[in-house]
């Protein structure tokens, strides 16, 4: 299963590479923070990535606390699923399209308690379940098959390869420019003082 995983997301960028970001538009950004910011930073995360959800516990926090609520940053999430479970988890993620980090941040929070399973059909009901125990309400099957949602996700990973040639995730890019050293809070704060 492993090795049809890439072959299944080389075919499916292949076939969206030519949709144009009309479909795109109609589905709100996750978006943290101040929209008119002077620090834009970009996170490219995949949601089964394990580092992904290491920024969202050790350095999300800090960031938010002393640049994203203070107003001098913002934030915007975008979708590098790294395999299928992501993909489809990504899919979840956008479906309310309310542009509220809430689902993003509870499965990156709780990312062991969801991904587990031999195959793509067991993970499916492992996040099925648990989103049910956080009390998220989506309606599963429409979410993971709604085609606009599916280009929304694959034309941010497009776009990252494309744009800032993303490769790995997280991969963070501050103010249209990728973030090359090792991701820790001690480092970004380092490069985000430089800007103010």
């Amino acid at each position: 299963m492993k090795r049809l995983i890439p072959l299944f997301f080389f075919i499916l960028l292949i076939q969206i590479s030519s949709i144009s970001d009309s479909n795109s538009n109609e589905i709100k950004r996750i978006v943290i923070g101040n929209k008119n910011a002077k620090i834009s930073i970009i996170a490219y995360e995949s949601l089964t990535c394990s580092h992904c959800a290491n920024f969202h516990i050790d350095v999300l926090p800090n960031l938010k606390k002393e640049y994203i609520d203070t107003g001098l940053a913002k934030i915007e999430f975008r979708h590098f699923p790294l395999d299928v479970a992501a993909f489809n988890a990504s899919k979840i993620v956008q479906c309310k399209n309310d542009g509220n980090p809430e689902i993003l941040n509870s499965l990156y929070l709780n990312q062991s308690k969801w991904i587990k399973g031999n195959t793509i059909e067991e993970v499916n009901e492992n996040l099925k379940k648990f989103l049910v125990s956080e009390g998220i309400k989506v309606d599963f099957n429409k979410c993971t098959t709604d085609k606009s949602i599916e280009d929304f996700v694959l034309n941010d990973r497009i776009e990252g390869v494309k744009k800032f040639k993303v490769n790995a995730t997280p991969t963070i890019i501050i103010n249209d420019k990728k973030f090359e050293k090792t991701l820790n809070y001690k480092n970004l704060k380092k490069s985000l003082e430089k800007l103010i």
